[in-house]
């Protein structure tokens, strides 16, 4: 089924289908958990599913901020599943590293065989994604590899876009509801530049400071010759251009070892580096997470 945008939301009775849903879809599970809202209607669902056989997994790669893994912790110790978070490498994947317009499928490659493998060993049958069917029709490298490792997505599955995601969010009590998305720290690297765990901790910084400052959802995006291209909501960009403010963003920007310090007025832009993608060869209509 497919729920249109015009049509008024039953978070109760979409709740119960997603529920029913994934109980049809094996008799134990583990969610590839990032905290955010995607994956933490499919871990509630999961978990009110199945009880003890469903378990939210969380990657502590380079890429994942700290204020995610923390989170993490807290969304699902309020959801009440049983949480692992486990450490991933994927800087040892060259392909990654590399950092080309499919370094997702990569990322999402070692995500999901690390799943598999701790899956099998404790006999857990399947991987669920936190996909919604709003998902399918970006760019995302990370939809092969999720098929490739027979994941699934059953937001996406039942047409579930992320109004009906928020929805059922706030149904069920869970507190992250409107939380913006938050993509790994390497989404933050232009195409082409390589991946290091350090431009993933100057990125981390640079966000951590600017966030500490009041500035929300923000982006700090890592391009040549150390540029750093900084996106801001547009209604935050005049305090941001505040000699003062702009002074204070610089130095800390330098600090950090960027060369080069703009802002991008046209604010924040979710999947801005993918402008500079023309075509691109890898199917957009899998299943992954994101």
């Amino acid at each position: 089924m497919s729920q249109l945008a015009d049509e008024p939301i039953d978070a109760d009775k979409l709740a119960l289908q997603l529920i029913e849903h994934i109980r049809g879809i094996d008799s134990s599970v583990v969610v590839a958990f990032s905290g955010g809202v995607d994956s933490g209607v499919v871990a509630a669902g999961a978990s009110r599913a199945l009880g003890s056989r469903a378990i939210a997994w969380t990657s502590l790669g380079a890429a994942v901020p700290q204020s995610d893994r923390e989170a993490s912790v807290l969304v699902a110790r309020e959801i009440g599943i049983e949480h692992v978070q486990i450490v991933t490498d994927e800087l040892r994947s060259a392909g990654y590293a590399a950092n080309g317009p499919d370094r997702c499928f990569h990322c999402k490659s070692t995500l999901y065989s690390s799943i598999t493998a701790w899956a099998k060993e404790r006999s857990i049958g399947t991987i669920l994604s936190g996909t919604n069917a709003d998902d399918l029709g970006d760019y995302r490298p990370g939809l092969q590899a999720a098929s490739q490792w027979s994941v699934r997505a059953p937001l996406a599955e039942l047409g579930f876009g992320k109004s009906v995601v928020r929805a059922i969010a706030v149904h069920w009590g869970i507190p992250i509801a409107n939380k913006p998305a938050s993509p790994c720290l390497a989404s933050r690297i232009a195409y082409g530049q390589v991946v290091t765990l350090g431009r993933l901790n100057q990125i981390e910084a640079m966000e951590r400071w600017l966030g500490d400052q009041g500035f929300q959802d923000v982006r700090a995006r890592l391009h040549a010759d150390q540029l750093l291209r900084l996106e801001i909501d547009s209604q935050e960009i005049l305090r941001a251009m505040e000699p003062q403010m702009r002074q204070r963003i610089s130095q800390k920007a330098t600090s950090l070892g960027f060369r080069y310090v703009t802002m991008d007025m046209q604010g924040r832009s979710s999947g801005s580096m993918n402008r500079s993608l023309v075509t691109h060869s890898l199917g957009t209509n899998l299943l992954s997470s994101d």
